[in-house]
């Protein structure tokens, strides 16, 4: 849908109807939308081969074929699928494969069905921000605003910029900063230059101190004492990653870059990580007893500052009036909450549920079975799903020998998988067990893989 989405936004005058079709979405909707006739279709393997096979989805006149997350449909054991859906495509098709990585299986799809194909590397020079403190925090994709709200209040001072991936995503979460009470603003593609100045005035004046945004929208934006940029939605790409987060850390000032990832986007932050060569570090969001003891710093440091002051001294009399002969601390709790209360209130902010993400790393499972028993990374992955009742995205890096194979999953699937398979042996070794590390021979647990290899 994001992609569909982006590709319309980019279409301008030019008359192309977009179908998006996947899983989950109504079959008698996709039907009247393909029925009446469409220009690009944007869709998982899986409902695609549907189409095909009920003769709905006609590829023998299209032009191009693209493949986008190449190595994600590997891992996940999509490619099988992707083969066949390109053998109902038009000969004289043009493919473009996009793909974070190039593992040797991505390549050999690539001289099968590319043969001459030009390889396109994005340059990788100077991809390193210094003054940046680099931050990632590990979110349900329902729970960011909620994580967003507790990070802007839990520190100090914020000035930000916060990207989104979509123009969509722009103006819900910039509507939604706004109705919590943030001085916020959205700015993507669709405003006009004219609006567009009149909200960078706006930043750039700390009238509003929260700018969210999409890459494209943020080119040219020149503030020199940004406090943080937050990844609402994890780029692209590295080079993507650095322009975002260059935005802060400049002039000889540090700066705080914050990134959320959710269970299916860790994979993409490694890379990130492996190619800038950084450090992106790994907090928990801050409980809500946390943010309302910073809010109290605050309201206390805001106080301090003012005693003594003109403005405060002008208000004595009215003070004395007040405290009568009543009880001091009563008087001063009554006007916290009369000034503070609702900035203070625990229930304003949502409980934020424990992300999936593994904290302890994955493991490499070994498969007794191979390409000689006619396996294939996706009958792998449905095998492994059907017998321990997993969810099939949380296999990844799927690996087919002649006469075994490997898998990889966090340690906490890797318990529920090899339980299953012990169930499933017959008296004999069970068809998956924990892969041998060559270098701790005599190690009894499971074997550890960072998420990068």
């Amino acid at each position: 849908m994001q992609v569909a989405e982006e590709i319309n936004s980019l279409k301008g005058g030019k008359n192309l109807d977009i179908a998006a079709i996947y899983g989950g979405q109504s079959m008698d909707q996709q039907l009247r939308r393909l029925h009446k006739g469409v220009d690009i279709v944007v869709g998982t393997p899986g409902r695609v081969k549907d189409h095909l096979l009920r003769r709905t989805l006609d590829l023998s006149g299209v032009n191009y074929f693209i493949l986008d997350e190449a190595d994600e449909m590997l891992n996940m054991g999509f490619i099988e699928d992707v083969e066949e859906i390109l053998s109902y495509a038009s000969k004289e098709r043009r493919v473009l494969l996009f793909s974070a990585t190039i593992p040797k299986p991505i390549l050999e799809l690539a001289k099968k069905y590319m043969k001459r194909y030009e390889l396109v590397k994005a340059s990788q020079d100077q991809l390193t921000v210094s003054l940046t403190d680099q931050i990632y925090f590990e979110v349900n994709h329902s729970d960011k605003f909620e994580a967003l709200c507790r990070i802007i209040d839990s520190e100090t001072e914020f000035y930000g910029l916060v990207f989104c991936r979509t123009k969509i995503d722009v103006d819900e979460l910039a509507r939604k900063l706004i109705f919590r009470g943030y001085d916020s603003d959205g700015l993507h593609g669709d405003i006009s230059q004219s609006q567009r100045e009149r909200i960078l005035n706006k930043f750039k004046q700390k009238r509003i101190t929260i700018l969210v945004a999409t890459d494209v929208a943020a080119r040219g934006i020149d503030v020199s004492d940004l406090t943080h940029v937050i990844n609402f939605s994890l780029p692209q790409n590295p080079r993507s990653y650095v322009h975002r987060i260059g935005r802060t850390g400049r002039a000889g000032k540090t700066g705080t870059a914050i990134t959320f990832v959710t269970s299916d986007e860790y994979r993409k932050l490694v890379v990130i990580k492996r190619v800038t060569k950084t450090d992106i570090r790994r907090k928990k969001i801050p409980g809500i007893e946390e943010v309302i003891s910073s809010k109290k710093v605050r309201i206390k440091k805001s106080i301090d500052g003012l005693i003594g002051s003109n403005s405060a001294e002008k208000h004595k009399s009215f003070a004395k009036d007040i405290l009568g002969e009543k009880d001091p601390e009563s008087i001063i709790s009554a006007l916290i909450e009369y000034s503070f209360g609702e900035e203070l209130d625990e229930t304003k902010y949502s409980r934020i549920r424990e992300p999936y993400v593994d904290k302890k790393g994955t493991a490499r499972l070994f498969v007794a079975k191979g390409k000689a028993d006619k396996m294939t990374p996706r009958k792998i992955v449905d095998m492994v799903k059907r017998v321990a009742q997993i969810d099939q995205r949380k296999i990844t890096d799927v690996g087919v020998f002649d006469k075994f194979s490997f898998i990889t999953v966090s340690f906490k699937e890797a318990e529920i998988v090899l339980n299953a398979f012990k169930k499933t042996k017959s008296g004999k070794k069970p068809l998956v067990e924990r892969a041998k590390d060559k270098k701790k021979k005599k190690n009894k647990g499971l074997t550890p893989f960072s998420r990068g290899q």
